[in-house]
Order: structure tokens, then sequence, then C-alpha cells
């Protein structure tokens, strides 16, 4: 399954799925997957190909090439100098970062070099993320003249506010190392090991009730946004509804009689 494709030019994202995990490939990698109109309009419709394909259980986010993701197509950007069409590309990517933690199956970034300015913002919106320790990170835009403040939304919402800071008003890249410290990252590996981790990891996830994977995302984006009366009022919402799905009475049947459970999706 290939995303969308202009006549004569090799698709922006490549889209394949096995064993109920997708794999969505950056595939600009001469251009070091720069996030351009083209490339956010076909991750935004392989992402609703893949929220609505019952069969995914898990997404796994990469790319071709040197660098994970450069950011925005500053050429672009440069050719369109009128506040409208600015605007839209913000919103258009708006739209795809937010879907990446609307679809219902959990996304796992694997991030195997460069991710600066909105590919670092594409890596924070990711549920979660596995980076080869040659894998650098930054909100770079400040060094071009632009602040990096859409990215900042999904960055800050990984990291400290200071350490976001910090990213945005120099530019400087950290290495993995770093980013797994301060929690932009799950786990670092070397590079040899980062397709085995990124399977191992989306293997453990694919394994679990898909249902209740569903379900515990939708409300965890709810709720970590909302105060915390309001959130534990979503949580138990949340959690009355799942103890009514046949798959968490599966999940506890097998439990009590020590047995692997057989999820019904």
């Amino acid at each position: 399954m290939n995303a969308p494709v202009d006549a004569g030019i090799a698709p922006f994202v490549l889209l394949s799925a096995a064993d109920g995990v997708a794999t969505l490939t950056l595939n600009r990698g001469d251009r070091f997957n720069a996030l351009s109109t083209g490339m956010i309009a076909a991750l935004d419709e392989a992402l609703d190909a893949i929220a609505a394909d019952p069969t995914i259980r898990v997404v796994v986010l990469g790319a071709t090439g040197r660098a994970f993701c450069a950011g925005h197509d500053l050429k672009e950007m440069r050719a369109h100098i009128d506040h409208a069409w600015q605007r839209g590309l913000f919103d258009a990517c708006t739209r795809m970062m937010l879907k990446l933690t609307r679809i219902p199956q959990p996304v796992i970034a694997r991030v195997h070099g460069a991710a600066a300015a909105a590919g670092c913002q594409l890596v924070s919106m990711c549920d979660l993320a596995v980076a080869a320790e040659t894998a650098q990170f930054g909100l770079s835009g400040i060094n071009a003249g632009i602040f990096c403040s859409t990215p900042a939304v999904g960055v800050a919402r990984n990291v400290a506010q200071k350490r976001a800071m910090e990213l945005l008003l120099t530019g400087d890249l950290i290495d993995a190392r770093t980013a797994l410290a301060w929690g932009l990252v799950n786990r670092v590996v070397p590079g040899a090991e980062l397709d085995a981790a990124v399977g191992a990891l989306a293997t453990k996830i694919a394994a679990k009730s898909a249902a209740a994977v569903a379900l515990g995302k939708r409300t965890f984006y709810a709720q970590v946004e909302q105060g915390i009366a309001a959130a534990y009022a979503t949580a138990g919402e949340t959690m009355a509804c799942n103890m009514l799905d046949p798959d968490a009475a599966e999940g506890v049947d097998a439990f009590l009689g020590k047995r692997a459970p057989q999820w019904r999706t």
C-alpha cells in the first residue's frame, strides 16, 4: 500500500503493512525529507488510510536518506511570501501533526538522523520515539531568523519549558542521549540495532487489545490538557466504559485463569 504519488515522481511517503504494523516512510531523502506542502498532504492522506484500516495496530514512522526530517521546506516557503499561503501551510501541517495523536493506533517515530525544527516537532507528536545514537534533535529555525513557534507546541509538551526555550533560542542540536534525558525520546540504541528495537516495541504493543489501546490513547490526549478534576472525570468515564468492553472481560478472565488472552480484534 503506497501513499499518493504525483505523475512521474516517486511518492512522498511509502506505506506498507505486515503483521498488524504499518510502516510509513518519508521518501524525500535527497531533500532531507522536508515537510513541503506535498509531503504534508501525503502524510495526512496516509494517516487517514491507516486510521480506517482495522488490521493495523501500530504505526512506525521512519525516513529514507541521511536525515529523519529537516523541518519545513524553506525554499518553497521563500517562494510564497504572502500571508494566506503561509497560514495555509501551517494550518495543514497542524492538522497532520494533530492527526498523529488522533488516529487510534500508537505511532512510533524511528529516528536515524537529524530531526530539526518541524522534524523535531514530528518526533514530539508521535506517541513514542526510538532513536539511533547518531540522531540529533533541535529547533533550529532561529538560525534562519524564524522562531520555531509551531514546533514548540509539541516539543514543550515533551520536555521541560526551560529545555524547550534553550532549543528555541539557541538553535543548537542535541544528541540522542540528551534527547533521552530530556524526555523527547523513549529509547536510544546503536544504529545497527534500531530496526530491532523499534520492531520489538511495535510487536509488544500490537499484541495488546486494539480496542483498549485506541480508547486509552484518545483519553490520554484528552485528559492531559485538562485540569486535574476534569482529567479525573474524563479518565473515570473511560475506565467505566473500558470495563464494559468484551476485551476487558476476556483480559481479566485470562489473567485469573492464567492463560493468554484472545482479543476480538
